[in-house]
């Protein structure tokens, strides 16, 4: 089924004709509320200013009632009250005037819609009214609304905990409400809850009481003035630790027992919280801040910023010393630092609307990047920008890319809006800003944007004017080019002349594509940073053409220090003459060249082997975290040859051979001192042999398997998912049922799930359809499902892809309901068959509407890109490994 379009509703112009209007005291102006020119799909003209919600929640039977008393001013006059609602049935509506009797109401809900339409009999006067509303709700099974998760304890026995999801637009399945970011309120919730049980909320509990019969009542502290997507409540068998950080009580809430294994999420959030509080210039502003730990996952997100209480699914913010490596440590203290960020940046200051969402999710994740950094320098976490930004322009380099800042009409548009282009394109642009603007004079204008804004609404141009207000002149004009506009800048070389001891740079401008070459390029206002090796940086901002001089000549890099968003096209000479010279670079140059180059190799616009030689001339002695880019690149051009056995051996022969000194350097096994680089280099090198099927590495996965007969814990540490990814990957049909058997015992639920995703990553046919055939049993958990199809969709995407139309409404059943629209392009994506885009195409055209298809119709762009690129590359990747 499609998912349904939300059509915006029209303001009448004029109460009903021959009817007298309610009265009601008048009101101030209202200052909340969308401003002129923001998108709404509400008629304007009521503004909430407070909720006071009392949710009774049925676990068992997977549903809920709700009682709320809404405090709303109306500033003209209007026909009804229109509120946003799903998935909601209503009983008694009341709306009392501030001065005046209740009057009854009825409810009209348009499903389609998402709406609810309150009608009073009478037309509504200009007024401040009370709002009070008696519905019931479902709880779903899936992140959506209010949810149910179910797992086992550790002590064996099945539990059933409940948490809400609201972000985008789904706090209307909670509580009828004016469910936009502009539609600032205050809330108190209170809920009837089984007694001994833990309640969770945006803010302390004030107070409780006991009703008896096993109930009590449970209510929080008023919450700040926020947007209805914040709102947060959570129940269950939990238990809570907390340490202070100055005067704010941090805590992270888990599943009896395993709060100890969020200690490395309560470390980093006390450790965060000051930086943050002085960087913003803005204390925190909430007495408390929960991390709360859920069971289970979603196929579309790890973690959601709820004032004060952060929701952060297990695998994500728990570590298990059996077997979380060291890259999902780095990734939990990262995914903290991301959700705290959003504390300022999204929930104490708020889009306007969801064309702005960048603003929230592009600086959550540079703040993130920017404090994990200072505060775990070991790390080396300023390379990831380098990751962040490829990923961003592998989305950016096709035409069915968008600008970061993107107009959004539909429910569907705001899902499909949660994107590389959204976060990582964001973060990049941000680093670029930065870098162009000052670090000091970049945080004056943040501090100055957080003190104008807080508690209020802002779109893009309104930070912009505070940075540039800060000092940094001319940043507008760039901000404005690479928020407003899709796609990548090219800067090309054109010549370099070394006259008198310094290098001469001829550039011109163009832009980036893996699908349309021909485009008549857009332009930007480009900020370069180039320099020799070893050479003080120069900077020019580049409109079409222009020349820079750089001191020293030899081999330069024009986009020095990795911040720009760009690509660099380069005479051949300067690549060879950069490989050449490569220990000389920085650790951010050598990771950005290598991205740099090679995707401009994919796209055609210079021989793939300049870049293959890049990487070749990576030594063994480089930095462990530059050398853990390699497998990654040799992984991807032996992807390329997929069908071609012969070639895909010159790639594995090639990659052994490169990369097995190196992991015999530093052995299977971490050892006491070592560099802390290591262990994330360590777990890329036995993965990407793993996957090549070189035989050592399968060897070895294959006896540390066996010995779990044993020895339990023969595969303890951090490599153990990457051993048994390797085992399921290779598996037998004993294999198979051993792994499952494993599964079914694993003794945590956060064990359990991972190794049945892990059944469907078998490279054989016949256990992926079983694996497929799993998952839509009760054995796997009901957030585990989607899980294993994914993974078959990874190894074998057109087996997925089909088992997933043959079961349509059971697999839409397994994934949240707000990316059903995506899901199926996220399957089928990475395949490069033709048939697959034809498949995804009659998908669309038969179940989506134009406006969400748009996740679909990139996946297409990427296949048809891969089937082209694989085909022209074919002979030159096969000729350049054949020769090493």
């Amino acid at each position: 089924m499609s998912l349904a379009k939300i059509l915006p509703l029209l303001l009448a112009a004029a109460p009903i004709a021959l009817a007298t209007p309610l009265q009601a005291t008048t009101p101030n102006p209202p200052s909340d509320g969308p401003a002129a020119g923001i998108t709404t799909q509400l008629p304007h003209g009521a503004v909430p200013s407070h909720y006071a919600i009392t949710v009774t929640p049925d676990a068992a039977n997977l549903k809920f009632t709700g009682k709320v008393t809404i405090d709303v001013a109306i500033s003209t006059a209007m026909p009804t009250l229109v509120l946003n609602a799903a998935d909601l049935t209503f009983g008694d509506v009341m709306l009392t005037p501030a001065k005046g009797k209740a009057i009854k109401g009825t409810a009209k809900v348009d499903a389609d819609a998402q709406t609810v339409t309150l009608d009073f009999g009478k037309p509504l006067a200009p007024g401040n009214y009370k709002l009070a509303i008696a519905y019931a709700g479902v709880i779903n099974t899936q992140a959506n609304g209010l949810f149910a998760l179910d797992y086992t304890d550790n002590d064996g026995a099945a539990k059933r905990a409940l948490f809400t999801q609201f972000e985008a637009p789904d706090a209307r399945r909670f509580v009828p409400s004016w469910d936009e970011p502009s539609y600032k309120a205050t809330f108190d919730l209170s809920a009837i809850i089984p007694t001994g049980e833990l309640a969770v909320g945006n803010m302390p509990v004030k107070s409780t009481k006991d009703l008896g019969g096993g109930k009590t009542q449970v209510t929080f502290g008023t919450s700040p003035k926020m947007s209805s997507y914040l709102l947060f409540f959570g129940l269950g068998e939990l238990e809570r630790a907390t340490k202070m950080s100055g005067a704010t009580e941090v805590g992270v809430i888990t599943g009896k027992g395993n709060t100890g294994k969020a200690q490395l999420a309560l470390d980093a959030s006390v450790s965060i919280l000051p930086y943050f509080n002085d960087y913003f210039g803005v204390p925190y502003p909430l007495p408390k801040l929960d991390n709360v730990a859920g069971p289970g996952q979603s196929q579309f997100f790890s973690a959601m910023e709820n004032w004060g209480a952060i929701f952060t699914f297990e695998r994500a913010l728990l570590v298990d010393p059996r077997f979380t490596s060291e890259a999902t440590k780095r990734r939990i203290y990262e995914t903290v630092a991301h959700e705290m960020a959003h504390q300022w940046f999204g929930d104490l200051v708020t889009m306007a609307w969801w064309d702005d969402l960048w603003l929230n999710e592009g600086f959550a994740s540079w703040m993130a990047t920017k404090v994990t950094d200072k505060l775990q320098p070991d790390w080396q976490m300023l390379l990831t920008r380098v990751d962040g930004r490829e990923a961003a322009m592998s989305l950016d380099s096709l035409a069915t890319t968008h600008p970061v800042v993107q107009k959004i009409t539909t429910v569907d548009q705001v899902n499909q809006a949660f994107d590389a282009i959204t976060y990582q394109k964001g973060e990049a642009v941000i680093t670029m800003l930065e870098g162009y603007a000052d670090e000091d004079v970049w945080k004056t204008g943040i501090r100055s944007y957080m003190k104008a804004h807080a508690y209020g609404n802002t779109v893009t141009d309104d930070l912009w004017k505070a940075v540039e207000g800060a000092g940094a002149k001319g940043l507008v004009s760039i901000a404005h080019d690479f928020t407003s506009k899709p796609g990548i800048p090219l800067v090309k070389v054109d010549s370099a002349q070394c006259q008198g001891g310094n290098t001469l740079l001829t550039l011109s401008q163009g832009e980036f594509s893996r699908d349309k070459k021909d485009k008549t390029p857009l332009s930007w206002n480009v900020p370069v940073m180039a320099q020799t090796i070893g050479g003080a940086p120069q900077r020019l901002i580049l409109q079409g053409k222009g020349q820079m001089t750089l001191p020293g000549c030899g081999a330069y890099v024009v986009n020095a220090g990795q911040t720009g968003y760009y690509r660099s096209l380069y005479p051949a000479a300067n690549v060879e003459a950069l490989a050449a010279g490569f220990t000389k670079l920085p650790a951010i140059d050598q990771t950005g060249l290598l991205a740099d180059n090679f995707q401009l190799g994919l796209g055609g616009y210079q021989p793939m082997g300049l870049a293959l030689d890049l990487i070749d001339a990576v030594p063994a002695t480089a930095t462990p975290a530059v050398l853990a880019q390699v497998p990654g690149y040799l992984d991807s051009a032996y992807a390329m040859l997929e069908g071609d056995q012969a070639g895909q051996a010159k790639v594995a022969a090639y990659t052994s051979a490169k990369l097995t000194p190196v992991l015999t350097g530093i052995g299977y096994d971490a050892k006491p001192g070592e560099n802390p680089q290591v262990p994330v280099l360590r777990s890329a090198l036995v993965g990407t042999l793993g996957e090549m099927g070189d035989k050592s590495v399968v060897a070895e996965a294959n006896r540390r398997f066996a010995a779990l007969a044993s020895d339990p814990a023969a595969l303890d540490g951090p490599l153990r998912n990457v051993w048994m990814a390797i085992i399921a990957k290779n598996a037998d049909q004993a294999t198979w049922d051993r792994l499952r058997t494993l599964a079914k015992g694993a003794k945590t639920d956060l064990e359990k799930s991972t190794l049945y995703a892990l059944l469907g990553g078998a490279k054989d046919e016949k256990l992926a359809q079983q694996a497929l055939d799993l998952a839509l049993t009760d054995e796997p958990s009901k957030t585990t499902s989607a899980a294993i199809i994914a993974q078959v969709g990874a190894e074998h995407p057109m087996q997925a892809v089909d088992y997933v139309l043959a079961h349509r409404a059971q697999y839409e059943g397994l994934i949240d309901v707000s990316a059903r629209s995506q899901a199926l392009a996220r399957l089928g994506g990475g395949s490069a068959d033709p048939a697959m885009a034809t498949k995804l195409d009659a998908y669309a055209t038969q179940y989506l509407t134009p406006e969400s298809r748009k996740v679909v119709d990139r996946a297409i762009a990427a296949i048809n890109t891969r089937i082209e690129t694989r085909t022209r590359l074919k002979p030159a990747l096969t000729g350049w490994f054949a020769k090493k």
